[in-house]
């Protein structure tokens, strides 16, 4: 979709606290929850395509860092922000958390960016 502020620099949030895949090697369900930010510049993403595209996941076998990086590199394809992080917030799989972070690079100056807002695993909830 077209940036509606292009030339603003504006963070836009994407929280999906629901996110599934699957083990590649069990194929037993995996669970995160993903926090996405981005400055976009001219494109900003349509929030069902991406419900939709985050769904798909639930019948992907792919272990968390694939999946997690996977989602940021699409998304950069798909509408070239000016910057993008994304943090996936696993949860245990054989009894350890696995958090994935990426980030297109530093974050722009002058721009105003809340912390994530998850909480270390500790039920997670």
């Amino acid at each position: 979709m077209p940036n509606p502020h292009r030339g603003t620099a504006y963070v836009v949030r994407f929280t999906a606290p629901e996110f599934t895949s699957l083990c590649p090697m069990t194929g037993q369900p995996d669970f995160a929850h993903l926090v996405i930010d981005y400055l976009p510049d001219r494109a900003i993403v349509e929030s069902k395509s991406l419900k939709l595209y985050l769904a798909s996941f639930r019948n992907h076998g792919a272990f968390h860092e694939d999946c997690t990086v996977a989602i940021a590199k699409r998304l950069v394809a798909a509408m070239r922000p000016r910057w993008l992080r994304i943090g996936g917030y696993w949860y245990p799989r054989g009894g350890m958390p696995i958090d994935v972070f990426y980030q297109t690079g530093p974050v722009p100056d002058g721009l105003w960016l809340p912390e994530q807002g998850v909480a270390p695993y500790r039920g997670r909830g």
